[in-house]
């Protein structure tokens, strides 16, 4: 079996009496690339904010490249980094400056040539003088990306890496993405809303609702056990909770009857 450098183990988060994470266990290989996908509320903005240490759970453990993320995060965080779009830099400060403050936290060696590296890979060199609250939507999240790779992390999480960019540069980002995990070996925990995206990059596939891992298995495998063709399909499937086809009656391969407008909204 290949090592994994996070595993998850009946992790469960409670908020009250609402289970957010409800004893979910999986475990993200060494290099590969694993999506966890659920509709809003599903529980994947908590559970990784566990793996990376910024949220207790209330029970079940949490082990990133083998640290024990309740008892000795420190050891796994100059390791691993997080991206996501939703999540703001100081909009006041330029993108050089975020990118420096971020870099010395890090500890970064030869920082202003790490920095000057992103920029020139993710396209920032227009606007590093630029404050970030200036910046469009795409530029922050390219920026946001720039800021997760200063520490040439070994775990990358990610929570919708290409939103807000327009097609021809998201897939741009995808290829980056594709080559850093193969150029520095590094694993990938994906959470997006871009189904495509995940078919092309995810390794396995993880799906969310209400707090609890409903279906796993590579993108290939999720097609054939729910006899669909894309991958927004079975994440429909699963988000409106219809059973598999194939416990329908339907052999694999074969769609079940889309469902009318009325039935799609009930």
């Amino acid at each position: 079996m290949p090592e994994s450098v996070i595993d998850v183990s009946a992790l469960t988060k409670r908020f009250g009496s609402v289970a957010a994470v409800d004893a979910i266990s999986f475990s993200v290989p060494r290099g590969a690339t694993v999506a966890l996908l659920g509709g809003n509320g599903a529980g994947k903005t908590t559970t990784i904010s566990m793996i990376l240490g910024l949220l207790l759970p209330t029970s079940g453990t949490v082990e990133v490249l083998g640290f024990d993320m309740r008892r000795n995060r420190r050891g796994a965080l100059s390791r691993i980094n997080f991206s996501s779009p939703y999540v703001d830099l100081p909009h006041r400060l330029t993108v050089w400056e975020n990118l420096k403050v971020y870099g010395m936290l890090y500890g970064l060696a030869e920082m202003n040539a790490r920095i000057d590296e992103l920029a020139a890979d993710l396209n920032l060199r227009d606007f590093l003088e630029r404050p970030v609250g200036r910046l469009s939507a795409g530029q922050k999240t390219r920026v946001a990306l720039a800021k997760a790779l200063l520490n040439r992390p070994e775990v990358l999480l990610l929570d919708e890496p290409t939103a807000s960019l327009d097609p021809d540069t998201a897939d741009w980002v995808r290829s980056y993405l594709e080559s850093y995990k193969r150029a520095a070996g590094a694993s990938i925990l994906l959470a997006s809303h871009n189904m495509g995206e995940v078919e092309r990059m995810c390794d396995q596939v993880l799906m969310m609702r209400r707090g609890q891992i409903v279906d796993r298995g590579t993108p290939a495998e999720l097609l054939s056990r729910f006899g669909r063709q894309t991958l927004e399909e079975v994440f429909l499937d699963i988000a409106r909770e219809r059973q598999r086809p194939e416990r329908q009656g339907h052999p694999p391969g074969h769609s079940a009857p889309t469902p009318t407008t009325e039935e799609a909204l009930e």
